[in-house]
């Protein structure tokens, strides 16, 4: 276990929930410091003592995910947790990537959020059980054989990223492997998500595994 006390930040735009969280946070006998910021920029501004970040992920400017890979870069030894309201696979695998070693989403109990807290700081990877299960379901996926063909209702390029989806890799990663902008993965995916009637990716993958298109 971790015998060093918690330095805690937490960033959030919400600033009664910054509040009801400081007074949460500092009545724990582990934690020597808890500084609250309402934006990203704040905190790398004030570039404060701390050990943990708790950081919500859709901040004003500079979002949670971009706080965490700049907070990471400049103090790897720092323990990131993304505390959203955001279960998608897409942006937990984004979190992670950036450096977050643990996912809570904010319907987590206040004591599950200090357990997750102290976990994190002794080296875990705490995560809420239903996006634990999503990144689960969607490895198991990604293991798979890609055995599934173009359907006549998608074009060759359509069906290419709907296997990006699948893989669930952001648009940036789509469009860096099949060498097109940006701008056209979102083209695509949108006409993906009409063809199927979806509003989001998750619908869409399981329309289409309905469809044979996966």
């Amino acid at each position: 276990m971790n015998a060093e006390p918690m330095c805690l930040a937490i960033v959030e735009d919400n600033s009664m929930l910054i509040e009801n969280l400081r007074l949460l946070l500092q009545g724990e006998p582990e934690v020597e410091s808890v500084v609250a910021f309402a934006s990203a920029e704040a905190l790398l501004q004030a570039q404060p003592r701390i050990n943990l970040l708790l950081a919500d992920i859709d901040l004003p400017g500079i979002s949670g995910i971009e706080l965490i890979g700049l907070v990471k870069t400049r103090q790897a030894w720092v323990n990131c947790l993304a505390y959203t309201v955001c279960d998608d696979v897409e942006t937990v695998f984004a979190a992670i990537q950036a450096g977050a070693c643990g996912y809570l989403l904010k319907s987590s109990t206040p004591r599950e959020l200090i357990e997750a807290l102290r976990e994190l700081h002794a080296g875990g990877a705490p995560m809420s059980p239903s996006v634990a299960r999503k990144v689960m379901l969607q490895f198991q996926q990604l293991s798979r054989p890609a055995t599934s063909a173009p359907s006549p209702e998608l074009s060759r390029r359509e069906h290419e990223v709907l296997l990006g989806l699948r893989r669930g890799q952001t648009y940036k990663e789509i469009a860096g492997q099949l060498n097109i902008g940006h701008a056209t993965v979102t083209s695509h995916v949108k006409n993906i998500y009409e063809k199927v009637q979806a509003g989001g990716r998750d619908e869409a993958l399981r329309k289409a595994r309905q469809r044979g298109w996966l």
